[in-house]
């Protein structure tokens, strides 16, 4: 059953991604300079950093391509994360709009590439109520919430993610597009046969290996994205 963007459904939160990079010291240096974002382990083949509720790790990897994944920030400061963002990087738009309203999700997001040309979202979901006094900045973000999952079959992808965890389709169909999971986790399901680009400047799709420690429910999965395909541990 394809569920809008208010239905409810069963939240999957994601607790550690692991992407690779070609560039580990200049990645570093990014998220650490730009976003005040200072590795909470380090070495010479990876570094981790700590986003809210998640951890997102490099790992070194000469034949890495770029992602996109999306950050949950604080419902009510969009706009005071635009101007935060913009005192410190290029904020990628779409025509002239810098801040990209979602009507159907209740959401608003800004985007922006890191040093390796992922693209990285920020976004303010009104639907989950989690707004902060605090003024804006690197410690304002609460959560990894979207990774993109590049396919050529969207309903075979959604029948194992769903068989494996009972994650339901939050938005979209199996045509072109399909957000799998739930507002403070989804995977951003493309098939690349009809859609071969990332939102919001057309940038490449990759079939960009990751590893995802996530929850549904009461329950804790390992996921491997390798070689066009899913594997669970």
């Amino acid at each position: 059953m394809i569920n809008n963007a208010l239905t409810i459904h069963r939240f999957m939160i994601v607790h550690e991604l692991t992407l690779f990079t070609p560039h580990l010291k200049q990645q570093a240096d990014f998220y650490e300079t730009k976003l005040g974002l200072s590795p909470i382990s380090q070495d010479g083949t990876h570094f981790t950093i700590q986003i809210g509720r998640s951890l997102l790790r490099f790992e070194q990897s000469l034949s890495a391509t770029p992602y996109h994944f999306a950050i949950n920030i604080p419902a009510n400061q969009e706009i005071e994360a635009l101007a935060w963002l913009k005192k410190r990087i290029t904020v990628l738009k779409d025509g002239a709009t810098e801040l990209i309203d979602f009507s159907a999700w209740n959401a608003k997001a800004m985007y922006f590439y890191d040093y390796d040309k992922n693209i990285v979202e920020l976004i303010a979901r009104k639907n989950l109520w989690n707004a902060s006094a605090v003024p804006f900045n690197g410690q304002s973000f609460l959560e990894i919430s979207e990774i993109g999952l590049p396919t050529e079959n969207i309903k075979t992808t959604f029948s194992e993610l769903n068989q494996q965890t009972g994650i339901e389709i939050y938005s979209g169909s199996f045509k072109s597009f399909c957000a799998i999971g739930g507002e403070h986790g989804l995977f951003i399901c493309i098939d690349v046969t009809e859609k071969a680009t990332w939102y919001p400047v057309n940038a490449q799709v990759y079939f960009s290996d990751f590893r995802l420690r996530f929850e549904v429910g009461s329950k804790t999965h390992q996921m491997d994205f390798k070689v066009k395909a899913l594997h669970f541990s």
